[in-house]
């Protein structure tokens, strides 16, 4: 989150907003009177629960004008900040302060202290409560929402969820030309040493081979049978909304589309190209050109990063995918991992499945339409938002987005081509 000190400027005339806080410094008779400690504590905690963020000291949050903090009490602003930090808040946090100059509305250089929270890998409460960021202001987190953080955090802090052994399932839940598939002319050893190698298996705390989430996910038939929340639900509607009340006469198809991940991917995409529109462009030689409704590989990355990096943790939620006249939605289970922004997927690379991901990286798609594009269905260049991003305004003259919900799921939302 950090900007540069223009940058700075700009978004501090904006306002505050889920990442940025504003506070004044008030002296009064020659001491500092305000903020109070446990204001700011409150205000960096909730920045670290929630995706970190920048509080800005020296500046009105009311107008947004640039009142500084006198030279002599940078000390006493910048050491009630540690207080706060250290004594308040629980666990402790750790803040990265930074002294800067900006201008005010009269062009006067006057000082500020910037202060940079990091999205923490653990909860932190201050005043006796859980707070998180939402919008411009801090809120107490509700029973529900804390509970799933917590299970979040701690999930982050061990290994990855799609390496942990499964303990109600067996080896031979895994399919032989399944998990074969992946292996090398070179591959030697007994089968457990190479689905260990592959995370598809692990022993558990009694020594017992079991496979792994990912060894689940990549070589069983039918997963959900113990991973139930391993499916793709995928609607077709007719218009552009639900209609609560005509569900039957709005939807035109769906299908809960299960198996391999490999599977539920091109299945998933074939339901899209099934459903989707084309509509026909004549060109002045006569000649005539389908425009699809949606990029086909856009579509394609899409499915296959939802896949891929969803939270497969996360008790009765499933990737949701609904296609309505105008877009596309896909709405995948799990937040953001560690610093990731929405601004800055498009830049960044992540894998909250590291495993998967490898193992899809390997996996051969084996289809006509993906010849000279990929070979597999994910490549190391993480480049996949990026495909989303730009083929789809290309086509729709619109740029996809992506929006956080509750920090438990991410939606994508990608727009149709215009009819004309």
């Amino acid at each position: 989150m950090r900007t540069s000190v223009n940058e700075l400027q700009k978004r501090i005339k904006v306002g505050e907003d889920s990442y940025l806080e504003l506070k004044e410094i008030r002296i009064s008779n020659g001491k500092l009177s305000g903020p109070q400690q446990i204001d700011l504590a409150d205000e960096l905690a909730a920045f670290a629960n929630t995706q970190g963020g920048e509080l800005i000291l020296g500046v009105n949050d009311k107008n947004r004008e640039i009142t500084g903090i006198p030279m002599e009490f940078l000390d006493d602003v910048e050491n009630l900040v540690f207080q706060a930090c250290e004594d308040t808040i629980s666990p402790p946090i750790t803040p990265l302060t930074e002294r800067l100059t900006l201008l005010s509305s009269t062009d006067e250089e006057r000082i500020v202290i910037r202060v940079a929270i990091e999205r923490s890998s653990t909860l932190h409460q201050s005043s006796g409560k859980y707070w998180h960021r939402q919008g411009s202001s801090k809120r107490i987190t509700s029973t529900s929402r804390l509970a799933h953080l917590f299970k979040s955090r701690l999930q982050a802090q061990s290994n990855s969820y799609d390496e942990i052994p499964v303990l109600k399932a067996s080896l031979g839940e895994l399919d032989d030309k399944l998990w074969k598939r992946f292996q090398s002319p070179r591959s030697t050893g007994a089968p457990e040493r190479f689905l260990s190698k592959l995370a598809m298996a692990s022993v558990d705390e009694n020594e017992i081979w079991r496979p792994t989430v990912t060894g689940l996910l990549m070589a069983c038939k039918n997963p959900g049978k113990i991973l139930p929340n391993a499916f793709i639900q995928a609607v077709a509607y007719r218009g552009n909304s639900i209609n609560p009340l005509k569900l039957n006469k709005y939807q035109r198809d769906s299908r809960d589309i299960t198996g391999t991940l490999d599977k539920q991917i091109l299945d998933a995409y074939d339901f899209v190209l099934k459903n989707m529109r084309y509509m026909a462009r004549k060109h002045s030689d006569g000649g005539r050109e389908d425009i699809p409704q949606f990029d086909h590989l856009a579509v394609f990355e899409a499915i296959t990063n939802a896949v891929v990096h969803r939270d497969y943790n996360i008790a009765g939620s499933h990737i949701r995918l609904r296609l309505f006249d105008d877009q596309l939605e896909l709405f995948s289970p799990g937040g953001l991992p560690n610093t990731m922004t929405i601004d800055s997927m498009s830049e960044r690379q992540f894998s909250r499945n590291q495993a998967l991901t490898s193992l899809l990286s390997r996996c051969s798609i084996d289809r006509d339409e993906f010849e000279g594009y990929r070979k597999t269905f994910m490549d190391k260049r993480g480049e996949g938002v990026q495909i989303i991003l730009s083929r789809s305004e290309l086509l729709s003259g619109k740029r996809p987005s992506y929006r956080l919900i509750d920090e438990s799921e991410l939606l994508l939302t990608i727009y149709a081509a215009p009819d004309d």
